[in-house]
């Protein structure tokens, strides 16, 4: 009896030490701390929670810039440097991929929706197969929620772009972005315009699914939009 007492005694002095050694902090720096997990991206991406209401008109790519610039400064990320994701056409077109910055882009959720600017268009076939983070759920406004897509009333997943799908400005004679975001005008262009939810449209492209009925409000909303825009920050 004596002798299993002793071996009792001795195994728990034996594990007693070994939690010691478990607990001791490393030579030269703390513990690590259990459980850590690294601090929220900030937000570096959204979709406008609501238009400017002068249907594709926003001044030109300087007034959509400010627009998204004054929404993120509302939602307090104001001290990034905020553009919208629009091409332009004609004399010193611009292509959209090349005025958002190189990524990564996170919503305001602080979940990823691009590493970079190749993944986010698909350039390669296998980044074209895998396809971005963008949809519904990653889409988000400014506000943290979630734009109205196919099935909901009213439908405004249509996003001003002016973009093929590769993220280039249209070099054709047809007008694709509203007279460069300046016309509000029925019957005179329209703008091309992508699905935040990936949803309809006969293609799933976040930037490129089809042209609008014309670049009124009513028009816009007819298509089944509100002239919302995407806004990454280009230094976040």
């Amino acid at each position: 009896m004596n002798q299993t007492r002793i071996i009792v005694a001795a195994l728990s002095v034996l594990i007693g030490g070994f939690a010691l050694i478990a607990q001791e902090p490393p030579r030269g720096g703390a513990a690590p701390q259990r459980g850590a997990q690294a601090a929220p991206q900030p937000m570096s991406f959204f979709v406008t929670s609501a238009g400017k209401g002068d249907g594709a008109n926003y001044g030109g790519l300087d007034g959509a810039d400010a627009y998204c610039q004054k929404l993120a400064t509302d939602a307090g990320r104001g001290a990034a440097t905020w553009r919208a994701y629009l091409s332009t056409q004609g004399p010193n077109a611009v292509n959209a991929r090349d005025r958002i910055g190189a990524g990564p882009w996170y919503n305001a959720r602080g979940q990823r929706v691009g590493m970079n600017v190749a993944e986010l268009h698909g350039d390669t076939i296998e980044q074209a197969r895998i396809g971005n983070a963008l949809g519904k759920q990653f889409s988000l406004t400014e506000k943290n929620t979630v734009v109205n897509g196919v099935g909901d009333t009213p439908n405004q997943h249509d996003i001003l772009t002016g973009s093929q799908p590769d993220g280039h400005a249209y070099t054709d004679a047809n007008d694709h972005t509203c007279t460069n975001y300046t016309s509000n005008a029925d019957g005179r262009g329209s703008a091309q315009l992508g699905h935040s939810d990936k949803q309809g449209g006969n293609n799933s492209s976040w930037n490129s699914t089809h042209g609008s009925r014309g670049c009124s409000q009513p028009n816009l909303v007819q298509t089944g939009g509100a002239g919302l825009l995407y806004c990454f920050a280009v230094q976040p």
